[in-house]
């Protein structure tokens, strides 16, 4: 299970995390979010489709709560009655809408938003952004791998909103490798 650095920041973890999925990886992973979350009320995960969707599944086991992902692409059974916001992704450097239906998220909900990578921030915020719309408590956010030397980290926290990565990567590139914080 090892990341390979490429040209342009990219970090290619698809052998276990994003294209191929290591599910016994992600479940002890929620157990971990699980941990450090301990002791709060959590009622929904919140992720983003599509690489979020397996990491908030599984770890939401360990929580025993539902996951609601936010869409990226209307389909005929999503209703209009929609929160939306628009995010740049910056691995397909394209602008989308992410949509949740009014019916998955609200104000008594204590929300856990989850995805697979934190760099820039633009996902989270997206999400955070859905989670203000419905009223809900954000509890916290929490990313598989952060880039921490990329300003999204910094961003979401200064929100206010509690970070917990799991992997954080203080630099990397093609020569050197990955170093992560301690």
């Amino acid at each position: 299970m090892d990341g390979v650095v490429k040209a342009g920041d990219i970090l290619k973890v698809d052998n276990f995390l994003n294209h191929q999925l290591d599910p016994q990886l992600f479940y002890r992973m929620g157990l971990e979010w699980k941990r450090l979350y301990e002791g709060e009320k959590i009622t929904k995960i919140l992720t983003a489709a599509t690489s979020g969707i397996a990491i908030a599944a599984v770890a939401a086991l360990a929580f025993d709560v539902p996951v609601v992902f936010a869409r990226k692409a209307r389909s005929s059974n999503l209703s209009d009655d929609v929160f939306t916001v628009s995010v740049h992704s910056y691995t397909h450097g394209d602008e989308s809408t992410l949509m949740v239906s009014k019916q998955y998220l609200g104000p008594e909900d204590s929300v856990l938003i989850l995805d697979d990578f934190l760099a820039n921030g633009a996902a989270l915020t997206g999400l955070v952004e859905l989670a203000k719309q419905a009223g809900c408590r954000i509890v916290g956010a929490g990313a598989a791998i952060e880039k921490a030397y990329q300003p999204g980290g910094e961003r979401i926290r200064s929100m206010g909103i509690r970070v917990e990565s799991l992997a954080k990567i203080v630099s990397m590139d093609e020569e050197h490798g990955i170093v992560f914080a301690d």
